[in-house]
């Protein structure tokens, strides 16, 4: 949802071009879908699809080890938690910024959220400042930078800025474990309709009926 949002804005303000990285997670399928589908409905038509075989085979997540338990939002701690992917932004990043210097483009945008997130440490803004100085010093020219235009805003104003720029949520996919139809118990699922209730909107995508009872 966040990603689909923050696509919308770099087309409307530039001639954007976009990445998707699979990495065994248990949606892979599903998002990837989503990602060609939301590509083409903003016209985006230079893309880069590529799989990440690390972060999988690395593990430590619930979202790459069958064996860790997708937890319900209820279920939650303070903690960070374990759908935590291990540094997983970073490798997204790289390989961003690599096609970045190929393609000639300055800026890289990432919808990477802070408010109401779930607590991952790869989603603050000073891990952005850091990352932008690593771009700086590693790349030929130095000149490209990471924006995070939705990284203090709430949830729900995501929703409502989407929803004027006509980001197209019904190709969107949030859930950590289903790839039919979304659970409506896991964090990332109960925080995205969180915000459509709290933005007066209806979430578009399905859900399991059971899910939307709880």
């Amino acid at each position: 949802m966040d990603s689909c949002v923050c696509a919308a804005l770099a087309v409307r303000d530039h001639d954007a071009a976009a990445v998707h990285v699979s990495y065994g997670q248990r949606t892979e399928d599903r998002e990837r879908r989503s990602f060609l589908a939301v590509c083409e409905h903003l016209k985006i038509r230079d893309k880069l699809v590529v799989r990440n075989e690390a972060l999988r085979a690395i593990g430590g997540s619930a979202l790459t080890d069958e064996t860790i338990a997708v937890p319900e939002s209820h279920a939650a701690g303070r903690d960070i938690p374990v759908t935590y992917v291990p540094f997983r932004n970073a490798h997204f990043l790289a390989v961003a910024v690599s096609w970045a210097e190929v393609l000639g483009a300055e800026k890289i945008y990432i919808g990477a959220v802070e408010q109401d997130s779930s607590g991952y440490p790869d989603c603050r803004p000073a891990y952005y400042q850091a990352f932008n100085q690593v771009i700086k010093q590693g790349t030929k020219a130095g000149t490209i930078e990471i924006v995070t235009p939705l990284i203090g805003m709430r949830k729900a104003e995501i929703v409502r800025l989407g929803l004027e720029l006509g980001a197209p949520f019904d190709l969107t996919w949030s859930c950590y474990s289903r790839q039919d139809r979304a659970c409506g118990v896991c964090d990332s699922c109960v925080l995205r309709l969180r915000a459509f209730e709290a933005a007066g909107a209806t979430d578009p995508i399905p859900y399991m009926v059971a899910a939307q009872k709880t």
